[in-house]
């Protein structure tokens, strides 16, 4: 059986999700917003478990190096030219591919509850675009800012959006006057 993978990721009405390394509305914080990434990354529903953030090197680099690792979960960084681990990560993997398979080895079995795949941009659009179960948490930012980095389209043939979802508020958000809605998609294709 194929792991359900979550996604989490803020984006500007066009998909911008990054600037220079940054959250596109940098220096602005979004404190609840990031206390709703905190929450669902870090909050396993199993136990005594554990969740895992895997995450792309740059977005590893971006998180301050006093954030990192993120607490409480499982950090795993994906590097192609990296050839040990980030000091404070947990484990380096060349590709998805091989994260997969970490995640379902008997190492990390015991251990591992729910995987969220927290960026970046190459990393969620392999995410998206690979079978099995899949779910993305989408805050919609309603304010344009300037973006270098972007999240892939989410095709609606493939994902429906849930009218709502555990733990994930509903209605309008408004934080240091930037408003935002949270959206929940599930695959169709499991």
């Amino acid at each position: 059986m194929s792991r359900l993978l979550n996604c989490i990721v803020a984006v500007c009405p066009d998909m911008g999700i990054g600037k220079n390394g940054n959250l596109p509305w940098h220096p602005v914080r979004l404190s609840n917003e990031f206390k709703h990434f905190q929450r669902m990354t870090m909050t396993p529903s199993v136990e005594g478990k554990k969740n895992a953030v895997v995450m792309g090197r740059k977005t590893w680099f971006s998180i301050p190096a006093a954030n990192r690792p993120l607490k409480n979960r499982i950090n795993i960084v994906l590097s192609r030219e990296l050839k040990t681990a980030p000091e404070g990560a947990h484990y380096l993997c060349s590709d998805f591919s091989s994260a997969l398979n970490l995640l379902d080895s008997p190492e990390l079995e015991k251990e591992l509850d729910q995987v969220w795949i927290i960026g970046g941009s190459a990393l969620y659009k392999e995410v998206m675009e690979s079978p099995g179960p899949r779910r993305l948490l989408v805050t919609r930012v309603l304010k344009q800012f300037d973006c270098d980095t972007f999240l892939p389209d989410i095709n609606m043939d493939k994902y429906k959006l849930l009218p709502k979802f555990p733990a994930v508020p509903t209605g309008m958000q408004e934080e240091n006057g930037i408003q935002y809605t949270f959206e929940v998609y599930e695959s169709t294709d499991h």
